[in-house]
């Protein structure tokens, strides 16, 4: 018999308290985070290479992966973008190193973030999917101040199995997000 946790097994104390607040019949009605996603985009990265490769090392440092490009599909005269030019890095994390992201994401990383008052519910859609932008990559604590040469910002995806924003915020404020009171 194997103890080892499934990718995707929310704690029991999370699962007793959403199934008694919503009602929920069966145990996988119960909304749990699927995948992370954390993602540059890169602006003026096409043209200085130092601005992709720069955000490609913070993804590889938070994250413990490598990144993965994203292209252009079509070309913007405006923002001078031609198709397939690089315009954002992103990393998916899922199972246990997503677990490890979210748990320092809202130890560490939230707690560090200049003139933090809480999240505001509008982070999360009606579909119960969060997103929190940073506008410096600086509060993880992989990142050294005195190394940075450029501070950038990034964005964190919560992908989760809720239907409704009410089920994503319960979900989220049960792993411990801080979000503000109304």
């Amino acid at each position: 018999m194997s103890t080892t946790k499934s990718k995707n097994e929310m704690p029991a104390a999370i699962t007793k308290a959403l199934t008694a607040q919503f009602g929920y019949t069966n145990i996988h009605q119960v909304p749990r985070v699927m995948k992370i996603v954390v993602h540059i985009g890169v602006g003026q990265g096409h043209s200085d290479a130092k601005i992709l490769e720069t955000a490609e090392q913070t993804l590889r440092r938070i994250t413990g992966q490598q990144p993965v490009k994203s292209k252009a599909k079509k070309s913007i005269s405006n923002f001078k973008i031609r198709e397939g030019m690089v315009i954002g890095l992103k990393v998916t994390l899922r199972g246990e190193r997503m677990r490890d992201f979210l748990k320092k994401l809202v130890t560490v990383a939230l707690p560090r973030v200049r003139d933090f008052r809480g999240l505001p519910k509008r982070i999360v859609d009606k579909t119960g999917n969060a997103t929190i932008g940073f506008k410096e990559h600086l509060v993880f604590p992989e990142i050294h101040p005195d190394e940075v040469e450029r501070i950038h910002g990034l964005e964190v995806t919560i992908d989760t199995t809720a239907n409704t924003r009410e089920e994503g915020v319960a979900l989220l404020t049960a792993l411990g997000f801080p979000f503000q009171t109304e």
